[in-house]
């Protein structure tokens, strides 16, 4: 539990808003419920991290349910509408095609696609944008997508974190160390995690880490005797950079704050759940 002293005598302590509902609060409280402080410079980052995890949520099960396959590069596959299929098996984005609506007909026409692991993680998130930001801004912002083994445009702000606490949206890996090296494409997996410690595995579905790491020791070479196991650490986007481009006032709330030094922390007191600045 985060410990704030004279926290219930604080004008600034605010409790969380009937907004935040459903998986928003549900991963509001863990955050409020950790020894981990989770600081935000302005509340509309709060905001926007606890919408946009909810919609990479959302994007895994959508994509799970697509029908788009797993394959290796040499396998891949798309629809030469929207991307053109590049000789290492990456989808390069056609240069008349829409970005958003690009990355809306893998979901709609999944069974047109097949991918690796790898590059389903950055769909998930591009898809979770789109719903975040809307078409329009997307567009702007993700004009030239390539696709492929975990490539990503640099205004994900993607990066690996070193933690033992994971949230739903996070993107962590089951690492399979002794996989058979006639498949290299079951080194290991990349997922998404879900609500009730469930994950999302292109190619194995979504699953418990138990499940997941039972089909990864399917995949290992005769005689192995090192299990799949879940590799320390989770990948995130800059929910602060991309939270600019929620709506205007989102931008200009994350500039003042930044510019004063303020802060929100989530904490719990008692039965209740607050932001305080």
């Amino acid at each position: 539990m985060i410990q704030i002293a004279d926290a219930l005598l604080d004008s600034s302590m605010v409790e969380l808003e009937a907004s935040f509902s459903g998986l928003k609060r549900s991963i509001l409280e863990h955050m409020a419920a950790s020894p981990i402080p989770y600081r935000y410079p302005s509340l509309s980052v709060v905001r926007f991290e606890m919408k946009l995890r909810s919609h990479i949520v959302e994007a895994a099960k959508k994509l799970n349910e697509s029908g788009a396959d797993f394959a290796t590069f040499e396998e891949s596959r798309c629809n030469p509408r929207y991307w053109i299929l590049t000789e290492k098996g990456g989808f390069r984005l056609r240069e008349n095609a829409e970005p958003a609506e690009a990355m809306e007909d893998i979901f709609k026409n999944g069974r047109s696609y097949g991918f690796e692991c790898a590059t389903a993680i950055v769909i998930v998130y591009y898809k979770a944008i789109i719903d975040s930001i809307g078409r329009q801004k997307f567009n702007r912002l993700f004009s030239s997508i390539l696709l492929y083994d975990g490539v990503y445009d640099e205004d994900l702000g993607l990066k690996w974190y070193k933690t033992e606490e994971y949230l739903p949206g996070d993107v962590l890996y089951f690492k399979n160390p002794d996989h058979n090296p006639e498949t290299p494409e079951w080194q290991g997996e990349n997922v998404v995690l879900l609500e009730d410690n469930r994950y999302f595995a292109h190619g194995i579905g979504i699953k418990t880490g138990e499940q997941i790491i039972a089909a990864l020791n399917k995949k290992r070479k005769p005689g192995a005797t090192v299990s799949a196991y879940l590799q320390e650490g989770a990948a995130r986007p800059d929910f602060a950079y991309l939270a600019q481009y929620d709506d205007q006032e989102g931008a200009v709330s994350i500039r003042n704050h930044r510019a004063s030094g303020n802060r929100f922390i989530i904490a719990r007191i008692g039965s209740a759940t607050y932001i305080k600045a």
